[in-house]
This record gives structure tokens, sequence and C-alpha cells, in this order.
């Protein structure tokens, strides 16, 4: 039985390289990238939301709101090719909105003359079709006097910027990880050849090719790399689901506008799916970076092999 071992194992790395601390390290890295992945993930999906989604709400303000100019406003913007719908907003809901910084129970109570509100939502928020919003203001101006159309652009613009900041920085530091594993993956690699240094120089001696030893060690890391990843992943999940749980307000919905008001990678109920029923059937799994996740492990094997195989090449070529 210990020469079989030693058939296959004849550097003795099970021993030099342990199974327990690379894969540890690998893990904790792994955990951070899962998080990076999600934060990123999450951060496009709410940017292109409220590219695509936020952009189509305007608002029509109808000072001196009597029936007739309320009808007029409504008629305009209906008629319009852009619009996709157009919906008074209700007096007594202006007044709930206000009543936290205004303080009044009812919208006959205030002092000041409220505006008629319309809500209205654009079929192209960016302007790409035949509608033209600007246009648009400019015949609702003309048709009832003083009323104006406000978009959200500006403050669209500002969540969306922020949004890929914040997905910039999460693949600067998912970069930032991959480097932290390639260190210490090459620490430990230089330690199991600290440890196996007799052994190696024997078998170099003997004639065995850079290649095979490198290979021998590189396999070895690879293999401890991916399981370590693969358990950084597992811990994460709960993590994420808690995240995915507390974005899906924010991301679901279809959001207006045809194909690009809806969010890619949104969650969604998988209700056809056979743990519908099941407690956890419920959860945002759509809303995770599956392909990310998937990827992880095999990226840090692949980080893990390439770094050990530089390392010991390196190492080897030192030798007498």
């Amino acid at each position: 039985m210990a020469e079989r071992r030693r058939s296959r194992d004849p550097l003795g790395l099970r021993r030099a390289l342990s199974g327990k601390l690379l894969p540890g390290l690998v893990a904790a890295m792994a955990l951070l990238a899962a998080l990076a992945l999600a934060g990123a993930h999450g951060a496009a999906a709410l940017a292109e939301r409220w590219q695509y989604g936020a952009a189509a709400a305007v608002t029509a303000q109808v000072p001196d709101p009597t029936p007739e100019r309320m009808a007029a406003a409504l008629s305009v913007l209906r008629a319009s090719p852009e619009v996709a719908s157009a919906e008074t907003v209700d007096p007594e809901r202006m007044a709930a909105l206000l009543r936290p910084w205004l303080g009044q129970s009812s919208a006959a109570s205030f002092p000041l003359a409220l505006p008629g509100v319309i809500e209205v939502h654009l079929r192209d928020p960016w302007g790409d079709g035949d509608g033209d919003p600007e246009a648009l203001a400019g015949l609702l101006a003309q048709k009832v006097p003083r009323a104006e159309l406000e978009s959200h652009g500006i403050w669209v613009a500002r969540l969306a910027a922020l949004a890929r900041s914040v997905e910039g920085m999460a693949f600067a530091v998912l970069a930032l990880v991959a480097g932290v594993s390639a260190a210490v993956v090459a620490v430990a690699t230089r330690a199991g050849l600290a440890a196996r240094r007799e052994a190696i120089g024997i078998l170099h001696d003997l004639g065995a090719t850079h290649g095979a030893i490198a290979g021998r060690f590189a396999a070895r890391v690879a293999g401890l790399a991916a399981s370590g990843a693969l358990l950084g992943t597992v811990l994460a999940a709960p993590a994420l689901m808690a995240l995915a749980r507390l974005a899906a307000p924010f991301m679901s919905g279809g959001g207006v506008g045809g194909p690009r008001g809806a969010v890619p990678g949104a969650a969604a109920p998988m209700t056809g799916l056979p743990w519908g029923g099941l407690p956890w059937g419920g959860l945002p799994w759509g809303s995770l970076p599956w392909t990310g996740l998937l990827i992880l492990p095999f990226a840090a094997a692949l980080i893990g092999w390439l770094t050990a195989q530089a390392t010991v090449r390196r190492w080897l070529r030192r030798l007498p």
C-alpha cells in the first residue's frame, strides 16, 4: 500500500501541500469573489432598470386643474404616439405624498392650490423611435397653457452612474481577490518546494523534466484551489440569497416601454420548477449570477494551476 502511494505521489505533495490550509484560504477568497460578483450583477441590473424603467416615467403638471384643462391635457398625452399610458393622480394621493412635509390631513385642507398631476409612461424614454418628448412638452403647453412635462432624467442619470460605479468597484474587488489568491498559491507552492527540496533534487538529477515536476505541483494545487473555491461559493450562498431578497423590490416588475423596460436577470418566480411548492421555492433564485458562481471553482483551479506552474518552473531553473 505504501509503495502504491509513493508511485502515485513520488514527491510527497500530499504532505508538503496541506489539504486544509490552502483550501481554507482559497475558500475565503472565493467567498469574497462571490459577493463581488453578486454586487456587480445587482448593480448592472439596477442601472439597467433605472435607465430603461424609471426614465420612462414622466410627470405632467397642470396648474388650475379644472376638469376641462385636465381633460384637454389627457387628450393630448393619450393621442401622442410615444405615450404608453397617461393617468391622473388622485388629489388625495398627492395629499398623502405631501403629508410628511406639510402635515395636512386631506387635499382640501392645504393652504395652497395643488396643480393637477398626470402620471405618464413613455414607450421609448431615450427618444430612439418616432416620438419626441420635447415636442410633446411643447404641444402640451400649447394646448393647455402653463402645463409642464417634467422628466426625471437627471436623477435617473445620477442613479445609473452610481450603480455603474458600484459595478466597477465590484469588478476591481474581484481582480484584487484574484491577485491575492495567486499570491497565496505562490507562497504555498514555495513552501511545498522547500519542504520537498531533497526529493525534487533527486528526481531532477535522475532526469525528471521541469514540465513533469511542475505538472505534479500544478495538479495538486489546482485540485486544492478548486475544492476551496467550491466550499467558499457554497458558504456565500446564504448571504447572496439574503441580499437578493432585499434587492428584489428594487428589481421586480417588468418596467415600461417594451422589452427595454424589462430588467435582465431580475428576480422572477420559478413556479414551473419541481421545488416551487417547497419552502425555498419563493426565493429570488433568478437574480443570482449563476454563471459567475459556477465558473468560480474552475477559475480558482486555473489560477492555481498557472501560478504553481510558473512558481515551480522558476524555482527549478535556479537549481544547479
